[in-house]
């Protein structure tokens, strides 16, 4: 009983893809001139407080001239091997472009304050320090950005620790309550998150002895031949009915056919506007066939909300993942990358829709810019009579730093709803 009508033909049917090469000339530009803001906006005040000012001169030279090197890395490392030295400078311009982001959004904040303080003075005839509140400021936002960044590194690099959820369902069969579902989202394996930080994930996951595992979308950041042994791992996950996995933006830009073919290979089940039919009870065990379907639950997934602009026979769509679901099978969940899936999908008629995508924001302060392109941003919420877990991501992408929304593998457990 599985609704499998899209299959392997339809996986077949698109290309392998990779993103288009980024305009690196003008990003190293804005890139660097944004540095000589910084510098022009906080060494002059730091020169009159310490002699050691010119290590931030040094900082931000190697920010500036680092930073582009992941992207222009990134256009000449398909299918084969980074040297050792392009992977330590790989490493040093993304850790410099999180310590950047930081450094330039508290720059912009200090500028406000001194212009408020101005707008004080000269309208208010407030006395304002200026001898020690230009250098004294500009040396804090050198040490939070440098403290954020470090904090940030740490808990982004350490295993993500274990979230449990626990989603009331109504009319929940007794069978299903208590059934778990393990969800990771958002790995990103890629130049920094190789083979022992997925093994680590996969031992931690393992260990919670789930019901089934989902992976919501955006595993991995390159092609195949590159990231097959750093995915390989994920063969070794356990859970008593498997792995289910759907395609997230990220796979499209890396080649989602070849992709979907590899974790085929692993023996993970991916899902493409498909479902599959969880038996929760032993088949001998059921007396009647309502009796039969009403333990069991249906587990859907949808390709990633964009995929029908790589491939229009991906184009994401809820109903069509239901097609030929047994009817009586009332507990519905679906697998869906990004929160924008969940209109259609409450309209479908899921009891809980399992997203990924924001990473929560990742680190301050991009977290306030995703309900601009997001409806949810992280954690559980209710849309009409449909629940929606959005996960902060297991991994991280690009700089490796998260601050203020740490990283998660999710343990969903279904309960049944109070009257």
């Amino acid at each position: 009983m599985r609704g499998m009508r899209l299959a392997d033909a339809v996986s077949r049917a698109m290309p392998a893809s990779s993103s288009a090469p980024m305009p690196i000339r003008p990003l190293s530009v804005l890139t660097a001139l944004l540095h000589v803001y910084i510098a022009l906006r906080l060494l002059p005040a730091l020169a009159s407080l310490t002699p050691a000012w010119p290590l931030a001169l040094v900082l931000l030279a190697v920010s500036a001239v680092t930073m582009p090197l992941p992207f222009v890395s990134r256009s000449h490392r398909a299918d084969r091997k980074a040297k050792p030295a392009g992977e330590t400078l790989h490493w040093i311009g993304l850790i410099s472009m999180g310590w950047f982001s930081s450094l330039f959004i508290l720059t912009l904040v200090r500028d406000l304050g001194l212009l408020l303080a101005w707008l004080a003075s000269a309208l208010g005839g407030l006395q304002v320090p200026w001898d020690a509140i230009a250098p004294w400021s500009a040396l804090a936002v050198l040490a939070l950005a440098t403290g954020v960044s470090l904090i940030g590194f740490f808990n982004a690099r350490r295993t993500a620790g274990v979230k449990q959820v626990e989603v009331p369902i109504r009319g929940l069969p007794a069978a299903l309550a208590g059934f778990t579902i393990a969800q990771l989202s958002d790995i990103h394996v890629g130049p920094t998150i190789r083979n022992g930080y997925i093994q680590r994930i996969v031992d931690a996951v393992n260990r919670l002895g789930a019901d089934a595992i989902a992976i919501t979308g955006d595993l991995v950041d390159g092609s195949v031949p590159e990231l097959r042994e750093h995915i390989a791992p994920l063969a070794g996950l356990r859970a008593r009915h498997g792995t289910f996995v759907v395609t997230g933006n990220h796979e499209y830009y890396a080649g989602a056919h070849a992709w979907i073919d590899e974790l085929r290979r692993l023996g993970l089940k991916v899902l493409l506007n498909e479902h599959v039919v969880l038996q929760t009870r032993n088949v001998r065990g059921a007396q009647t066939d309502e009796e039969l379907f009403e333990s069991a639950l249906v587990l859907a997934g949808v390709t990633d909300f964009t995929a029908g602009h790589f491939d229009a026979a991906h184009a994401s769509d809820p109903h069509l993942a239901l097609y030929d679901a047994p009817p009586l099978v009332h507990t519905r969940v679906l697998l869906a990358h990004q929160p924008r899936s969940a209109p259609v999908a409450a309209a479908a008629g899921y009891q809980l829709q399992l997203s990924g995508h924001t990473h929560g924001g990742q680190f301050f302060p991009w977290n306030l810019f995703v309900p601009m392109q997001q409806p949810f941003t992280a954690g559980l919420h209710r849309l009409h009579d449909m629940w929606i877990y959005v996960s902060r991501g297991t991994g991280y992408w690009g700089p490796p730093k998260r601050f203020g929304a740490p990283s998660e593998i999710t343990l969903v457990t279904l309960v049944p709803a109070q009257p």
